[in-house]
């Protein structure tokens, strides 16, 4: 086991969205901005924005790891980038407002086509379509969750289309 993953994970989160350079074995050389460290084989996760190129990410094996130099820190524009990255578009955070307003939007058009739909919560916040399934902000496809799984399939291709035409 070398010194690379003989540390903890506390001490492998310090260089999460740092730019780094990575000596492995074999003297290869890598260099990125950390997204991650896996906590049980202690590979690194790395990505890199080659110009006029989608993202490129890539992993160095923890056993074959054997110094990691810290480059640069991230700022607020890079955090912001490698976050999008990890976490889908539809992610994205909504303001409260907006959320309200594709709730009501979604509502709208499910009662305009004969759906009954409600609300639901202590807020109001989740719609229920014929009391079998719940869809919860932000009202996407994979917000929907029922038990049966035919009306699930249904409703989600139902807003997945409504969704296409806005």
């Amino acid at each position: 086991m070398n010194d690379w993953q003989k540390k903890s994970p506390l001490d492998w989160e310090t260089y999460v969205n740092k730019l780094v350079k990575v000596v492995a074995v074999e003297k290869h050389e890598y260099e990125g901005w950390v997204l991650t460290v896996d906590p049980v084989s202690a590979s690194i996760v790395l990505a890199t924005f080659p110009e006029n190129e989608e993202v490129s990410v890539s992993f160095v094996m923890g056993h074959a790891v054997q110094e990691v130099q810290i480059l640069q820190e991230a700022d607020s524009d890079m955090e912001q980038r490698l976050a999008r990255i990890v976490a889908p578009e539809e992610s994205q955070a909504y303001s409260p407002e907006e959320l309200e307003k594709r709730k009501n939007a979604l509502k709208t058009w499910l009662e305009t086509n004969h759906i009954p739909v409600g609300e639901q919560g202590e807020l109001g916040r989740t719609l229920s379509v014929a009391g079998v399934l719940t869809i919860d902000p932000p009202y996407g496809p994979e917000q929907c969750s029922s038990t049966n799984e035919i009306i699930l399939s249904r409703v989600q291709g139902l807003v997945q289309g409504y969704l296409d035409k806005q």
